[in-house]
């Protein structure tokens, strides 16, 4: 159980003055390294939980929350962002949004680096709370260096996940049930009558991947035969989809379905198919993981996962405030996605 101490007791055991520590705990520039490694090692020995710190040290609010994410291009991101931005609204909190650019076109060779650096900049603008979506915290096995880095920032300001959970880490996750998403599309396809199955998209060594992957292998494995030769991971843009589609249209034979890790893959499929002289759903049908806006605008239609960000977003400020105002935490409610039935997976066919 993590101890209460007062800024007097930190002083004391750091060899430090009472407005030292309070420097340190405020991230101001004017505090020797030595005597801020001082009082971050007293700290970080004791385990305190950062709100008992702020609530004796840290009076004041700015009212702002950081946003960090791997790239706001992404549609999912965007369709977050926006709803958190809402959810702020609402509690009176403006955002300060931060685009790591780790992902995508624009990403940078050094990910974990630039997400530390980010988080040191953060350390700077006195927010009272910050959300992560992406990023390395989603990675299998995050940088060690990167997480020790978050950790500090969490000894200073409460931090807030929107993903899978990672082992040994103190933050709050928020999860997404990938594995009843996956599900309920690969249940979908084998109620129409499809057998031979593929899947599409997700970079490797991704939390989001690796799970979805996994869910797709044990619901196929249940109802049909699992071939490994029909899962092409690459990333989660249209150009993925459009490479990923393209291999298994020259590999052959064309399977009777794919699952898309999300609609801008399923999106470049379709563009794939065409471009050899196919369409979906006549030649295969396809589905996704994840529903981004103007799914309902594609040729075809999309069939696809719905993860209802309004509820993600709201559930994440809502318990990040609480935990800004040392608030006890709910018991989180489940994420539940939904399944949009469209016409990107046709009526089915006559089983081969």
């Amino acid at each position: 159980m993590k101890k209460t101490i007062t800024i007097k007791e930190i002083a004391k055991e750091s060899g430090v003055s009472v407005s030292t520590v309070s420097r340190v705990l405020n991230n101001h520039p004017s505090v020797s390294p030595a005597k801020r490694a001082k009082v971050q090692a007293v700290i970080e020995k004791e385990g305190f939980q950062p709100s008992m710190l702020a609530r004796g040290m840290i009076s004041n609010k700015t009212k702002t929350l950081a946003v960090v994410v791997s790239d706001i291009t992404n549609p999912y991101f965007t369709s977050l962002v926006s709803e958190i931005e809402l959810a702020s609204f609402e509690q009176n909190y403006s955002l300060l949004l931060f685009n790591t650019m780790t992902a995508g076109r624009q990403k940078k060779a050094d990910s974990s680096f630039a997400e530390r650096d980010t988080f040191n900049t953060i350390f700077e603008k006195k927010v009272d709370g910050v959300l992560i979506l992406g990023g390395e915290i989603d990675r299998d096995e995050p940088n060690p260096e990167y997480l020790h880095t978050l950790e500090q920032l969490n000894s200073q300001v409460p931090v807030l996940i929107i993903g899978q959970k990672q082992e040994n880490c103190s933050y709050v996750f928020i999860e997404r049930d990938l594995e009843k998403g996956v599900f309920l599309s690969v249940q979908h396809l084998l109620a129409l009558g499809h057998r031979s199955i593929g899947f599409i998209g997700g970079e490797p060594s991704v939390k989001i991947t690796t799970q979805r992957v996994q869910a797709f292998e044990k619901v196929i494995s249940l109802y049909s035969t699992f071939d490994p030769s029909l899962i092409l991971l690459s990333d989660f843009y249209t150009e993925d989809g459009y490479q990923n589609m393209d291999t298994l249209i020259k590999q052959g034979p064309l399977p009777d379905a794919v699952l898309a890790i999300n609609d801008r893959v399923a999106l470049g499929a379709f563009r794939a198919l065409a471009d050899h002289g196919l369409s979906c759903p006549k030649d295969i049908a396809i589905a996704s993981c994840d529903a981004f806006p103007d799914g309902d605008y594609q040729i075809p239609r999309i069939t696809t996962i719905n993860q209802h960000n309004q509820f993600l977003g709201k559930l994440a400020v809502t318990n990040l405030l609480k935990m800004i105002n040392e608030e006890p935490l709910d018991t989180l409610e489940i994420h539940s996605p939904e399944l949009i039935i469209r016409e990107s997976c046709g009526i089915g066919r006559i089983q081969k």
